[in-house]
């Protein structure tokens, strides 16, 4: 085994890790000491795919259940995608082209979070201001009942008025709720909220619902809506759970309304799986990632991780990853139905912008953080810097560089100043902001927590925490 502070695929994503233990370092004894576990980890993993069920792992109502996120990368029927649901999502998003002028996406969880990462990986800056021809005929997306919040629906429903008066047509709405029971509160309330108001002004919005929920009549209410009033449905996958689910239909149709290459996407998830799936240890970024992780939990107080992307566009997945990382790894008991209270507090940062903010904490204050950065190599595109001012030479620090030179720039001075301080902190490295490369990094971050729960004997699959909140707001709410 050769563990030289750096792993990942041969065309693809890096997992840079030399500055994860600190002033102590990473050394090879160290990891070579924890393979025991590592390859226990590794063969519970390879059991869930083959499988289809993590030990232990029950449903909300304590009867078993599938867990079968490594096979959203794997076109074959049976799994969450096969060729025929890829072939359905690309036809809707073909049929949407030119017809549909706005779709509002009604989700909450992984159901918004996903689909809000698909849609800053996928859409141009300012996309819904750009004049139709410059988005190639896709709708505008907004988002909806990822609150119970009046105001900001009231807003929304006030924007698409505004536009509808303004082209003087009645708007084509389509209308997307998630939600695998239809029954979740946020979602719920968003949509009929929005329903009721497009059916009441037929001169302002001709309005269509597509429905993504479970395919079964008799537990999801938003399936039985959809029968009764003929609306197009796509199935949210058994054994996926909602933290995992951006690689099927409720993340993937996003992408397909806005042209994004899905395909390419579930390439690059695959890749990675196949690399977690039979890699050796020192060659799976996955595995190395969650061991890391974990021992600087256990060795170095390690509670809290930043995920901190450089540039805008990674913001959404970082608050993605923090529903991943807090529901599969935040729990009380471990799989025997002990205390253990594992987990970390995850944090979102973008840099540059939170180091005039954030970093401050991250460099003087408590020991108790893993810094986690996340670059790409190559942007979209490069903006030169340039001087309006040729007299005040203090601007030519920054004339004539790129801005992403300059992002480079702040991101390896952040890493060097929390390196000599001996504070914890890894990068990963995407070669650029491509479908490939994402369904790599969305795979991988899925595998690290799952070994991570694999590590510390906690079920990366169940949320009971969430129920009991459930429990007493429905009851508070039906007196």
């Amino acid at each position: 085994m050769t563990f030289d502070g750096s792993v990942g695929l041969k065309d693809g994503l890096a997992f840079i890790y030399r500055n994860m233990m600190g002033r102590d370092g990473v050394t090879e004894k160290m990891l070579e000491d924890f393979l025991p576990v590592m390859a226990d980890a590794s063969v519970a993993l390879q059991k869930i795919f083959e499988t289809g069920f993590a030990k232990a792992h029950l449903s909300k109502d304590g009867t078993p259940e599938h867990v079968f996120f490594p096979r959203q990368a794997y076109l074959k029927e049976g799994n969450p995608n096969d060729e025929a649901s890829l072939r359905r999502l690309e036809e809707m998003g073909e049929a949407w082209r030119n017809n549909v002028d706005a779709a509002v996406f009604i989700g909450i969880g992984g159901s918004y979070l996903g689909d809000k990462v698909l849609f800053d990986l996928a859409a141009k800056p300012y996309w819904n201001q750009l004049p139709k021809a410059a988005r190639d005929g896709r709708p505008q997306i907004y988002f909806a009942g990822n609150n119970v919040d009046g105001v900001a629906t009231a807003g929304l429903m006030a924007q698409l008025t505004c536009q509808a008066r303004h082209v003087k047509r009645p708007l084509h709405i389509m209308l997307v709720p998630i939600s695998k029971s239809g029954t979740t509160m946020e979602p719920l309330s968003g949509f009929s909220a929005l329903l009721v108001y497009m059916q009441q002004h037929p001169e302002l919005f001709r309005v269509d619902v597509t429905a993504v929920t479970g395919l079964d009549p008799e537990s999801s209410l938003l399936y039985r809506l959809a029968q009764e009033n003929g609306w197009p449905a796509l199935s949210i996958p058994e054994g996926i759970g909602g933290r995992y689910c951006v690689l099927s239909n409720p993340g993937l149709l996003m992408g397909a309304v806005l042209g994004y290459d899905i395909r390419a996407l579930l390439e690059g998830a695959r890749e990675m799986a196949e690399c977690c799936l039979h890699a050796a240890p020192d060659g799976n970024p996955a595995l190395v990632n969650a061991a890391l992780k974990y021992l600087a939990s256990k060795k170095k107080g390690a509670h809290i991780e930043v995920f901190m992307g450089y540039g805008d566009q990674l913001q959404s997945l970082g608050a993605w990853y923090v529903q991943l990382l807090a529901e599969s790894l935040g729990k009380r008991n471990n799989r025997a139905g002990e205390p253990v209270y594992y987990g970390r507090t995850p944090v979102v940062a973008t840099g540059t912008t939170d180091m005039h903010s954030m970093t401050q904490q991250h460099q003087d204050g408590r020991r108790d953080k893993v810094i986690q950065f996340l670059e790409v190599e190559e942007p979209a595109v490069h903006l030169s810097v340039r001087n309006p001012f040729p007299d005040e030479k203090a601007l030519d620090l920054y004339a004539g560089k790129k801005m992403d030179t300059l992002l480079k720039a702040a991101l390896t001075a952040n890493e060097m100043a929390l390196t000599g301080d001996g504070r914890l902190n890894a990068r990963y490295v995407l070669p650029a902001l491509e479908p490939r490369y994402a369904g790599q990094l969305f795979m991988f971050l899925m595998f690290s927590v799952a070994y991570e729960g694999e590590m510390a004997d906690v079920d990366a699959f169940d949320q009971p925490g969430v129920e009991a909140y459930k429990r007493i707001m429905k009851a508070n709410l039906a007196k």
